[in-house]
């Protein structure tokens, strides 16, 4: 097969020829010229145009490289009469309109981009870095419009940190197909606002199950906009302040200890975080001698393996009065990290009970947190909060390609 017959069929030619391939300093430069009696199509609305009125100057495209040389198109575009639009200029079949760049280049400069950062993928292809955030974000936008929707039933919302100063970015995650739905600047109200707006009254209609942390933003915004969905606190972030209680008093007995009671109690917090077992057999023994002792800290250990006992639970007949029974302990241990712990669960205690009827975690949605780091720190940070958001969704939605 001839390259001008390869060039023309991967291009898929139909009203256009390859004329000529030659070779400068530049690399490949193949030329395409029109074939005269072919109808050509409208550049705006794309229906075959009417007549053509005249050709324009020289333009060139670049394409995918040819082995080690850049590969350029060279063609004169026609201006055509649409009955529709006027005269505009035609729809060329390797680029998509004001592009300079062929369609199969910028696919692939999108597709590279989601396993390396921009800058590594235009040292690849040789082109600017504003060439290929403007392919991603291309990208981005066609795969939004074009992503398969289905009714979301359970949702997940968290705020992952940006950057410094307490600036977060909010996420709501599909936990039933395991999906990013939604990612919106801050997490305030004017936050959940553009997010329900975004959803609309129909579609937020199907939401039957909200998990998230507690937040009084997201709490108060979901209880006004999906009044009938039940609403459910996250394990993780529940033992999160479960395990900073402990963590608390922990410190606070190392000011208290000294000598060499304070030798053997340093380097243990670990030991009174982790569950039991995931502990090492000298890790176990450690902390068995630490619990001999008449500390605060042990009191807290014991609290703390209590209260995760409570996950275990099926039935919401024996798993209410066990927690209450323990919200009742942790009231009166005279440990005031747990008492505010405990003030905290009685505040929020609908949306923790429903743990053991409905059983629905962010375990998902704190995976994806962790993947919109690594998009971070593989870029080492984005200075536009929006060219963030552009590299979350096409390196963490799952969005599918042009």
């Amino acid at each position: 097969m001839r390259l001008e017959t390869f060039i023309r069929k991967s291009l898929r030619l139909k009203a256009h020829t390859v004329t000529e391939v030659t070779e400068d300093p530049s690399g490949v430069v193949v030329r395409i010229d029109w074939i005269p009696g072919r109808r050509l199509r409208c550049g705006a609305c794309e229906r075959p145009a009417s007549r053509v009125v005249h050709r324009q100057g020289e333009r060139r495209w670049r394409d995918l490289s040819l082995r080690d040389r850049s590969l350029t198109l060279s063609y004169r575009p026609c201006r055509v009469r649409c009955r529709f639009c006027g005269v505009r200029v035609e729809k060329v079949p390797w680029a998509s309109r004001w592009q300079r760049l062929t369609d199969a280049l910028l696919a692939s400069v999108a597709r590279l981009s989601r396993m390396l950062s921009w800058k590594e993928t235009a040292g690849h292809f040789k082109l600017d870095w504003k060439t290929v955030a403007a392919a991603v974000k291309r990208a981005v936008a066609w795969g939004l419009e074009h992503r398969p929707w289905k009714p979301l039933r359970v949702i997940g919302i968290d705020e992952v940190s940006r950057s410094k100063g307490q600036r977060y970015l909010t996420l709501v995650y599909d936990l039933e197909r395991n999906r990013l739905v939604w990612v919106g600047e801050n997490r305030d109200a004017q936050t959940m606002e553009r997010f329900f707006q975004w959803l609309g009254p129909r579609r937020a209609r199907s939401v039957l199950i909200v998990c998230g942390d507690m937040w009084a933003v997201y709490i108060a915004a979901m209880r006004e906009k999906l009044p009938r969905a039940f609403l459910v606190f996250d394990r993780f972030h529940v033992v999160q302040h479960l395990n900073r209680a402990v963590d608390e008093v922990r410190r606070q007995c190392w000011r208290r200890l000294t000598g060499e009671a304070k030798g053997a109690f340093k380097a243990t917090r670990w030991l009174w975080l982790k569950n039991p077992w995931n502990l090492k057999d000298e890790e176990k023994r450690r902390l068995s001698v630490l619990c001999r002792t008449n500390q605060p800290i042990v009191r807290a250990y014991y609290l703390k393996e209590a209260f995760q006992r409570y996950w275990d639970y099926k039935s919401p007949g024996w798993s209410a009065p066990y927690l209450k029974q323990w919200l009742w302990w942790a009231s009166h241990s005279r440990l005031d990290p747990f008492r505010r712990f405990a003030r905290l669960i009685r505040k929020h205690l609908d949306g923790i009970l429903r743990w053991t009827e409905l059983r629905v975690a962010n375990g998902a949605l704190e995976g994806m947190n962790n993947k919109v780091k690594v998009v971070s720190h593989r870029a080492y940070g984005f200075r536009k909060v929006d060219t963030y958001i552009t590299a979350i969704w096409h390196g963490c939605g799952d969005l599918p390609l042009p």
